[in-house]
């Protein structure tokens, strides 16, 4: 009898640890990993983060995870901008802060400036970990095939980005490549490669000091170079 009886709390046991199973397997399935919220688009020092483990070294033009935690050390600064709002926050250390989702809590100092960019420079910036890839990679076209300067008349969102181009151009600091940025991707997607040559050299000229920049540029420069 008491053989029977175990063998029947085993089996329920068992039972019982099959249905945890799959219920767990599903809890586990349906926590999403943090959103990607944000792009660098400048950043000058050695500026680190943690998404909860080990720091690790920030670059110029990674994505930005919500939940991250960045610190800025004294002298280093770092420029956020976020994708669904274009809310772009300059920071300068010594400072920290966690990502949020449209914006970031401030947990050491505040930001120095705060702005907000037209929603469609946000957008095409959101490409640019994609642009830095393709540069070290040889280059990847979007739109277009060849080089040089589609047949036809100019799009009218290429015409609008280089009016847009001119109105952030003046509205930004002088080592603030975020407006060649956001025309080079434009120009990039619809195939304007020559174009690009004059976007590089700017960014060279302004942010001279940065790896990140510096890399992007010579690949803007050498697509606008076998597009001639």
């Amino acid at each position: 009898m008491q053989f029977l009886l175990k063998v029947f709390w085993m089996g329920a046991g068992l039972a019982a640890a099959l249905v945890e199973v799959p219920a767990l397997a599903q809890t586990l399935a349906v926590t999403p990993p943090p959103a990607d919220v944000a792009v660098i688009n400048q950043l000058a020092g050695e500026v680190t983060y943690s998404a909860g483990g080990p720091a690790a070294k920030a670059q110029a033009f990674m994505r930005v995870r919500q939940g991250d935690r960045y610190t800025i050390p004294a002298g280093a600064s770092l420029r956020i901008l976020y994708l669904s709002n274009a809310r772009q926050e300059t920071w300068r250390g010594p400072g920290a802060l966690r990502i949020g989702a449209v914006g970031s809590e401030a947990v050491a100092g505040r930001p120095f400036e705060v702005m907000t960019l037209p929603v469609a420079v946000s957008q095409k910036i959101a490409r640019l970990p994609d642009m830095v890839q393709g540069a070290r990679l040889g280059g990847v076209t979007v739109r277009g095939g060849g080089g040089g300067r589609p047949p036809g008349p100019v799009p009218a969102a290429v015409s609008e980005a280089q009016a847009t181009y001119k109105v952030l151009r003046s509205q930004s600091s002088a080592d603030d490549v975020t407006p060649e940025l956001y025309l080079l991707s434009v120009l990039q997607e619809y195939g304007y490669s020559e174009e690009m040559g004059p976007l590089a050299d700017e960014i060279f000229r302004r942010q001279p000091g940065s790896p990140e920049a510096r890399e992007l540029a010579q690949w803007a420069k050498s697509r606008a170079t076998a597009a001639r």
